[in-house]
């Protein structure tokens, strides 16, 4: 047989995985990557902690887990693969199945043939169409020479500004804080909508991510559109619609948008998204060319939609799946649950599945609970406090979705709750799941058992849960209800809800003490967590009152 020819358009992730992943599968074939930037393979995930100082040289995002740099070289010695860096691939003759690439440094353009093209052209950052956005000290994260030109720029700085609360936002505003440590830095993040992370948590957890920044020293602004940027030689400040913020760095960070100017002049289908369309083998609507990476969409395995979630742990298994099936295999990427996850100081901040809001969006009927408690036993030093959210769907009580946040290990209660999403479990068989046990590592019952409890509790009725939004929103609305504190004494005095319909009967006091209480208004109980919340909730269903609810997630989760 005739040496397979593989060619294949993008060298950061998904690219070099799938060549990888293809030499592996057939050690003869013919394989060709091209890159029009100066650097491959390199961990672009890892930008954000070069910038703040925790990676000390940039090669070390482009090195092997043993410190061996993954270039030019390493790819032509150890892989038997050719790489072509400063390459980019002008144009691709479908039916004479070639590849037209120009040398960026001379112009000098060559054609190569291909039996399988794969393109991995990844994404662009979006570009504000703002006045200033040219200034000098403008800048958008998106590889190595971005990282080094934000980390020389910072050094003579004392004003920063980022502008979008995004993922990207807010690892870079994480890295400002690390920079932070060591000097003086005003930190100014500039949001467009209501609360950070819009794409990823409901406004109630968004809410708690604006309180930790604002408590952090971050001068988080929400709800701004910028105007324009000014300054004279270099950027100065950024003009939103309702102030003049100082800046002498603004880094730019309100999403990406695939890459697909090359598989759009070649005729290739676009989907939904304006991501190139493909199919669970992750080829195009032309069978001999695979795409993977952030230059397409996917599956989402919860709503069934095709959507763009551009995450580097995706790219990877995109590259893994074309690698098979380019080098003779036939492997399937059914899709993704949209899981992601961020540090932002101390604070973790994950999600997967749906939000309360994509959940009614594709056709569910939505159903949340919030629930705050120990990553571990209350009483092991090592114990941090989380706040989960979950949505599942009333009527089969499908798990939809999960958003964890809190010092705590939220990491490891993501990864649960992504695995009951891809494997389609219910709420009810997320309970059950047999998850470790010792008090290093988890509660007897584990928090997310308890979020789950709680949502089945809520779901047949028992459990009224209010969340702490709506609470807030009653007491906008002038509404007369009793907000029922039913805390510890010493609880009290370390942190109180300075509220004039606040009262204070400690639980254990409660069933003695009921007929305190009015029984012809709404009764919301809470605690510090809200277990006790809604053992009192119980207590006052069984004593007769008539419309008795629990705060979720207690004063944890209260903003």
């Amino acid at each position: 047989m005739r040496t397979r020819r593989l060619v294949i358009v993008g060298g950061v992730a998904a690219g070099p995985k799938a060549a990888a992943r293809a030499r592996r599968y057939d050690p003869r074939a013919e394989i060709t990557i091209l890159e029009q930037g100066e650097f491959i393979s390199f961990a672009g995930c890892g930008l954000p902690y070069f910038i703040a100082g925790q990676i000390a040289e940039a090669r070390e995002l482009m090195c092997t887990p043993v410190g061996v740099v993954r270039d030019e070289t390493f790819f032509r010695n150890v892989k038997d693969i050719r790489v072509l860096t400063r390459t980019r691939a002008v144009a691709i003759d479908r039916a004479a199945k070639t590849v037209t690439a120009r040398r960026l440094d001379s112009g000098q353009e060559m054609v190569l043939p291909y039996d399988k093209l794969v393109l991995a052209t990844g994404s662009r950052p979006v570009r504000l169409d703002l006045p200033g956005m040219d200034l000098p000290g403008v800048y958008t994260l998106r590889g190595i020479p971005d990282a080094l030109a934000i980390r020389e720029a910072l050094a003579g700085v004392t004003d920063v500004a980022v502008i979008g609360a995004g993922l990207i936002g807010l690892e870079v505003v994480d890295a400002l804080l690390a920079v932070r440590q060591t000097r003086e830095l005003n930190i100014t993040l500039v949001e467009k909508l209501a609360h950070p992370l819009p794409a990823l948590l409901d406004p109630e957890m968004g809410a708690l991510v604006a309180k930790f920044l604002r408590a952090a020293g971050v001068n988080f602004l929400p709800a701004r559109e910028v105007r324009r940027l000014e300054g004279q030689g270099r950027v100065e400040r950024v003009v939103t619609d309702q102030e003049e913020i100082p800046a002498q760095l603004v880094v730019v960070g309100v999403g990406v948008r695939p890459e697909t100017e090359l598989a759009r002049a070649a005729g290739l289908a676009l989907g939904p998204t304006g991501a190139i369309a493909v199919n669970e083998y992750l080829q195009t609507s032309d069978p001999d060319i695979y795409a993977g990476g952030d230059c397409v969409e996917n599956v989402h395995l919860v709503s069934g939609q095709k959507v763009y979630l551009p995450l580097g742990s995706t790219a990877n298994r995109h590259g893994r799946v074309i690698g098979d099936n380019i080098a003779g295999g036939r492997d399937l990427f059914p899709g993704v649950v949209g899981t992601a996850i961020l540090r932002l100081g101390n604070l973790n901040v994950g999600r997967t599945g749906l939000t309360v809001e994509e959940a009614r969006r594709a056709g569910f009927d939505p159903v949340p609970v919030l629930c705050a408690g120990p990553d571990r036993a209350h009483y092991h030093p090592e114990s941090r406090p989380l706040v989960i959210k979950l949505v599942a769907d009333r009527a089969t009580r499908r798990l939809l979705g999960a958003q964890v946040l809190g010092p705590g290990a939220a990491d490891k209660r993501v990864d649960v709750a992504a695995t009951a999403l891809t494997a389609g479990f219910t709420v009810d068989r997320l309970a059950t799941v047999d998850l470790v046990y010792a008090p290093p590592y988890a509660t007897a019952l584990d928090i997310l058992t308890h979020a789950a409890n709680t949502l089945r509790n809520k779901l047949d009725g028992r459990a009224r849960g209010v969340s702490p939004r709506e609470v807030r929103a009653r007491l906008a609305r002038g509404e007369d209800f009793v907000l029922l504190d039913v805390r510890t004494p010493k609880e009290l005095e370390e942190a109180r809800l300075d509220l004039p319909n606040v009262t204070w009967i400690p639980l254990g006091q409660l069933r003695s003490r009921a007929g305190e209480l009015p029984r012809d208004k709404k009764v919301i109980t809470f605690c510090k967590v809200s277990l006790r919340g809604y053992e009192a909730q119980l207590i006052l269903d069984a004593e007769g009152f008539a419309d008795v609810g629990f705060m979720e997630g207690g004063l944890a989760a209260w903003v």
